[in-house]
């Protein structure tokens, strides 16, 4: 089972969103990422090199980005943000992901 810890920066994108949603945010997370992370699934997938993150897990609109270090089974959450169309939002900015 992986440990699941949150970057400062995580913290403050889960602050901007409703309390049902933070929940609907942080029980996916549980669900998704504290057994096989690194496994690809329809809603997990490895991303193309970029600043934020490795992988990406999408919870419908919500996309949470992630590393993982496999020594110490620890997947450390990047940010969460929301995707609208093909643009990715972080505090209702419109980030850059390349």
């Amino acid at each position: 089972m992986y440990e699941i810890e949150y970057t400062l920066q995580a913290v403050e994108d889960l602050k901007f969103f409703k309390k049902y949603e933070q929940k609907q945010i942080l029980d996916g997370i549980s669900i998704q990422l504290r057994y096989e992370p690194t496994v690809e699934t329809r809603n997990r997938k490895r991303m193309r090199p970029n600043q934020i993150a490795d992988w990406e897990l999408r919870l419908g609109k919500f996309r949470i980005f992630y590393n993982i270090d496999e020594q110490v089974l620890i997947v450390e959450i990047q940010r969460i943000g929301e995707k609208r169309g093909s643009d990715f939002f972080f505090h209702d900015e419109q980030e850059d992901m390349r």
